[in-house]
């Protein structure tokens, strides 16, 4: 009986260990790190807000270990921001958070902001290359769309955005289509897409596998399919 339970908890000491490992994997592991962050500012400050995210955009860009660092700016309510950003590692990015720049650009913004400055971590999980649409034109469109899933449809939920995210980047004028997974929520997603234009997001709309999505993600959503369309601040 000694000899059993010993071989129990070794065993449920691996298994825990296991899981983990996982987790830390996901959030700090040794692969690239995605983080989208919303920020929204007062509408009579948001001429003062969109030059502090210019300023730490240009300062981040230039960090170590930087693959992205994307500002953007709502469309149709231009108090409201996004930050899409890409690093090397974790400990690349943890660099940049402490960095003075983004230190300075916190204590700058908080007075302005009318909500929680709502930072995300994510890990990839459908993505393209990772310079793919970078640079890109001022016309460009940037939509960033929470999905949630409920969590017994999680993984129907991944399947049903892979099979997504590989015809969506062979629509026409798409520049990136990368899907990403929550890392505290994984039954929550973001897509990050860039267009060429308003025409090319039309027609990616109407596309058999868009729709095809659409209709599938309906019984398994968790909420409304959050869509916002974004312009980039250079």
């Amino acid at each position: 009986m000694k000899t059993l339970t010993s071989a129990v908890i070794g065993g449920l000491m691996v298994l825990v260990l296991g899981a983990t490992g996982e987790v830390r994997a996901q959030g700090s592991g040794g692969g690239t790190v995605y983080q989208v962050t919303y920020v929204e500012v007062m509408p009579a400050s948001q001429t003062k807000a969109a030059a502090l995210l210019k300023q730490l955009g240009s300062a981040s860009r230039g960090a170590a270990a930087n693959l992205r660092f994307e500002v953007l700016q709502r469309r149709d309510r231009p108090n409201h921001f996004s930050i899409v950003e890409a690093w090397r590692d974790q400990a690349a990015q943890d660099a940049n958070l402490a960095a003075d720049h983004t230190k300075q650009f916190r204590e700058k913004l908080q007075p302005m902001l009318s909500s929680a400055y709502d930072e995300r971590p994510h890990t990839g999980l459908a993505v393209g290359p990772i310079d793919a649409g970078t640079g890109s034109k001022a016309a460009a469109v940037y939509a960033v769309t929470h999905v949630d899933i409920i969590p017994p449809k999680k993984d129907d939920g991944i399947a049903a955005l892979r099979q997504l995210a590989e015809p969506s980047r062979m629509d026409a004028g798409n520049l990136r289509y990368e899907v990403l997974q929550q890392n505290s929520r994984p039954n929550h997603f973001t897509l990050i897409e860039i267009w060429r234009g308003q025409r090319a997001v039309e027609g990616h709309e109407v596309a058999p596998h868009t729709t095809k999505f659409r209709d599938m993600l309906l019984p398994m959503s968790g909420s409304l399919y959050d869509q916002r369309l974004y312009r980039a601040l250079p």
